[in-house]
């Protein structure tokens, strides 16, 4: 099992949300975020000052899936969240060790 994390527009996110429900993801987790990175602030006025954000919002996407779905969520991701600019955003993979399902103590990917 892999956990996919990636860091997206929000703008893009129905549409990302979309093709992983057409891909059987049953599970995911959605944080509102702020970050940095090589896409400049943009200007904004804030009770008519101009003012520079330091961090830039962005949506987190987390989802677990079995090692047979990594490919398919990453080219669900890259395919949907593409806008050909910077700060489309990232995305990280790491092994799971395990997962639980507390309702009725299924293990591993049963309990994806």
């Amino acid at each position: 099992m892999k956990k996919i994390e990636a860091i997206i527009r929000t703008s893009k996110f129905e549409e990302i949300h979309e093709c992983l429900l057409g891909l059987g993801v049953k599970f995911l987790a959605t944080y509102e975020v702020k970050g940095m990175g090589m896409e400049p602030p943009k200007s904004q006025t804030y009770r008519g000052v101009a003012y520079e954000p330091a961090y830039i919002p962005r949506t987190k996407i987390e989802v677990v899936v079995p090692d047979s779905l990594v490919d398919g969520v990453v080219d669900c991701i890259l395919t949907n969240g593409n806008t050909g600019r910077v700060g489309d955003g990232k995305i990280f993979i790491y092994e799971a060790l395990a997962a639980y399902r507390i309702r009725n103590n299924d293990t591993g990917e049963e309990a994806l």
